[in-house]
Parts: structure tokens; C-alpha cells; sequence
């Protein structure tokens, strides 16, 4: 998937960028069950909001054929064009690859997985968001 998208960032640089430009925005792809009932990034201090657009639905874990279509309307609805930052966040960083390669392709430039994604890959006690991805860097979250 290498140049498919503009490339992985950490989720503090992510959160640096989205601070400091404020075109820039933050798509979260993963399951509305994931949103409900791991958490979401809380972007309140930044005076923003994520977008909320699964790219694969529970249980089916179909990709959503209209996913870069929806994610482009909302963007635009919220005065971000092509030319802005795009993080995509997913809870280890691999539905957000595709999702960036989605958007990259319809015509965004500036498309950019978050890499280790919201809860990071299972440390050795099997458990998620201790060693890496926003929840381990300590950014704001909140349970929906």
C-alpha cells in the first residue's frame, strides 16, 4: 500500500497538525460497535469534530463501495478541500491504510494513516492501547 497515500504519522503528529491547521481533519473508520464501546478521539479543544464513516461494516465487514464518495461530501460540508490534511484512524492502523488509499484516489493529496491506530496493536498481556496509538499517547478521548 506504500504511495497509495501520503503516509503514516504518528498520532502526535496527527494531533499537532490537526491543532495547528484547521483544515485539517480527522476521519475515524472503524465499526459504529468499536465507536460505542471502545471510545473516540475527542477533538472538543481543537473546536472540532471527527467524522465518523465506517470503510467496513459489523458483521458483515463489507467495504462501504461509497466510503471516499461519503467521506468527500462530508469534508467538503465542513469547508475541507482536497488540498487539506486527512488523518484516517482505526484501531490498529490497517483499515485506515485502505481508507486513506480510498480517498487519495478519489483526488485528496494530503491523505495520512495514523499509524498504531486508536488502540494499537496487543501488548504481551494481550491487551490493546498500553503500547501504542492515541488512547497509549495519552490524547483526548471519550467513551460515546
Amino acid at each position: 500500500m506504500a504511495g497509495a497515500y501520503a503516509g503514516d504519522v504518528t498520532p502526535a503528529d496527527a494531533w499537532a497538525t490537526l491543532q495547528a491547521n484547521p483544515s485539517a481533519a480527522l476521519v475515524d473508520v472503524r465499526t459504529v460497535a468499536e465507536w460505542s464501546f471502545v471510545g473516540v478521539p475527542d477533538l472538543g479543544g481543537l473546536a472540532k469534530r471527527a467524522l465518523f464513516q465506517e470503510w467496513q461494516s459489523y458483521p458483515s465487514m463489507q467495504v462501504d463501495p461509497a466510503f471516499a464518495d461519503r467521506v468527500a461530501e462530508a469534508l467538503g460540508a465542513a469547508g475541507a478541500g482536497a488540498d487539506a490534511p486527512v488523518f484516517f484512524l482505526c484501531r490498529s492502523g490497517a483499515r485506515s491504510q485502505a481508507a486513506a488509499a480510498a480517498l487519495t484516489a478519489r483526488g485528496y493529496t494530503q491523505c495520512f494513516n495514523i499509524a498504531g491506530g486508536f488502540e494499537g496493536p496487543l501488548d504481551s498481556a494481550r491487551h490493546r492501547g498500553r503500547s501504542a496509538g492515541w488512547k497509549a499517547e495519552g490524547l483526548p478521548w471519550m467513551q460515546s
